[in-house]
């Protein structure tokens, strides 16, 4: 079993919810393998959980004493309901909203020219793409993301400030909160299977990520391009798709390291063309 298909905590606790909810056994393990889930670890994983008696009830799960409190997270002001915000030098369309979990549709928040500009300072520092690896608190390579990428150091040129300030008065959070733009580039059968962008507090290495600015709390994916097909950024849990749309972006916000926030998400296959793509993610605290 690969390291990138281990039975955690959080999964554990998302069949528990799965089951709470009504889904039967089959069809949670269907869900699984359609998040790109082996046939061996979704049954291995589903009879584990589902033998060991734990408490199926979903709302006390999301309550219970081991779950980790709740902490603020970026939110645009949102007053008057409005159609469109204004984000520091550049009106952004609001396309579309979820409350749970919070997602958020942004339109036109980069010009053409910005993200054809992103791509050609991105192209020459490309290599395979890397998750933190969180035993360890490094980087490594990892079977389910496929991309190439590479980052920007946080305000590393005139572009990248811009953008970072857009997006810290867009979501009402301090840029210096911020990580550094990740640029990644996925080619034709590329893609990034479903997980979460939150630290597992239970793992070894997490601590020593945390040092530096505490847990991530909101993702922000901007698309530099619009693919002819494929590559739509998917949220399983709540069946909701994002078409990637040169300029668009979406944002979503994880208020605890928790399945309960139902931010699992992944980028699906190009299936034709290319897809480029910003990332920020956004921490607790000041990220140096």
């Amino acid at each position: 079993m690969s390291a990138a298909q281990a039975i955690t905590r959080q999964l554990r606790q998302w069949i528990i919810e799965q089951t709470a909810a009504g889904h039967a056994r089959d069809a949670v393990v269907k869900s699984m393998l359609q998040s790109g889930w082996s046939q061996e670890v979704a049954t291995v994983a589903i009879d584990e959980t589902l033998s060991e008696g734990f408490d199926l009830d979903a709302e006390a799960l999301q309550h219970a004493d081991d779950a980790p409190s709740l902490v603020p997270v970026p939110e645009p002001r949102m007053a008057g309901a409005p159609s469109s915000l204004w984000a520091l030098d550049r009106q952004v369309q609001l396309l579309a909203m979820l409350k749970k979990p919070r997602v958020i549709v942004f339109g036109g928040l980069l010009s053409d020219e910005e993200c054809d500009e992103l791509v050609s300072l991105a192209k020459e520092r490309l290599a395979r793409s890397q998750t933190v690896d969180v035993s360890t608190g490094g980087m490594e390579v990892n079977e389910a993301r496929t991309s190439e990428g590479m980052f920007f150091g946080r305000a590393e040129n005139a572009l990248c400030e811009r953008i970072e300030a857009r997006i810290a008065a867009l979501v009402d959070w301090p840029i210096e909160n911020g990580e550094g733009l990740q640029i990644l580039k996925y080619g034709p059968g590329a893609e990034y299977r479903p997980h979460y962008d939150y630290f597992d507090p239970d793992q070894p290495g997490t601590p020593l990520i945390l040092s530096r600015g505490g847990q991530r709390v909101a993702t922000l994916v901007i698309y530099l391009c619009t693919p002819p097909s494929g590559g739509a950024t998917v949220f399983p849990d709540v069946h909701f798709d994002v078409a990637p749309i040169k300029g668009n972006a979406v944002f979503f916000s994880y208020d605890r390291p928790h399945p309960s926030t139902q931010t699992l998400h992944g980028g699906a296959p190009v299936i034709e063309g290319e897809k480029w793509v910003a990332t920020k993610w956004l921490r607790e605290r000041r990220f140096d």
